[in-house]
C-alpha cells in the first residue's frame, strides 16, 4: 500500500511564471490600455471614479516600469548588437521617464475639470505609443535575439519581480 503524498510545502508558482517575458509584458500592456480607456471615458461628473482609476493606473505603471527596467530592458540591451536595437532600449527608458513626469501633473489636477481629461488623454497617448512601439519593434527583435529558453527564464524573473514590486507597494 502506498503512503499518501504530503502536500508540497513549496509555494505554487504563479500563472505568470509559466509565460515567456513578451507574453507577460503584453498582458500588462493590455490591462493598462483598458484602464486608460476607462479613464478616458470617465466623465467629470464622476471625479471619484477618475481618481480611483488614476490610482490603479499609477500602480500598474509603476510595477510594470520597474520590472521592465530591472529585468527585461537589461537583458534586451545585453542581447542587442546593432545600434538600432540599442536605440530602442534608450528610447523605451526615456518614454518611461516622460510618463513619470506626466503622472504627477494629472494627480495634482482636479479630476472634475477639463484639464484633467486633457492630461489623462495625453497619458493615454504616451502609454499607448510606448506599448505599441515595444510590441511592434522591440518585442520582435527580442524574439530574434533571445531563444525560447531565455524568454521563458526572463518571464519567470519578471513574474517574481512583479510579485515583489506589488508586495512592496501594498506595504506602502
Amino acid at each position: 500500500m502506498m503512503a499518501a503524498r504530503k502536500p508540497s510545502a513549496r509555494k505554487k508558482p504563479s500563472r505568470d511564471a509559466e509565460k515567456d517575458a513578451l507574453a507577460l509584458l503584453k498582458e500588462d500592456h493590455q490591462r493598462v490600455r483598458g484602464l486608460l480607456s476607462e479613464l478616458d471615458q470617465a466623465t467629470d461628473k464622476d471625479p471619484s471614479k477618475r481618481e480611483k482609476l488614476l490610482a490603479t493606473i499609477e500602480q500598474e505603471l509603476k510595477v510594470h516600469t520597474k520590472i521592465e527596467e530591472d529585468v527585461f530592458y537589461p537583458a534586451f540591451f545585453d542581447a542587442a548588437h546593432k545600434g538600432d536595437d540599442r536605440e530602442l532600449y534608450f528610447e523605451a527608458v526615456e518614454e518611461h521617464h516622460v510618463v513619470d513626469l506626466v503622472l504627477p501633473e494629472i494627480q495634482n489636477t482636479d479630476p472634475s475639470t477639463e484639464q484633467f481629461a486633457a492630461k489623462a488623454k495625453v497619458l493615454k497617448d504616451l502609454v499607448e505609443h510606448h506599448a505599441d512601439e515595444e510590441e511592434s519593434e522591440m518585442f520582435p527583435r527580442a524574439r530574434k535575439l533571445m531563444n525560447h529558453e531565455v524568454l521563458m527564464r526572463l518571464g519567470q524573473e519578471l513574474a517574481r519581480a512583479k510579485e515583489s514590486a506589488q508586495a512592496d507597494m501594498s506595504r506602502g
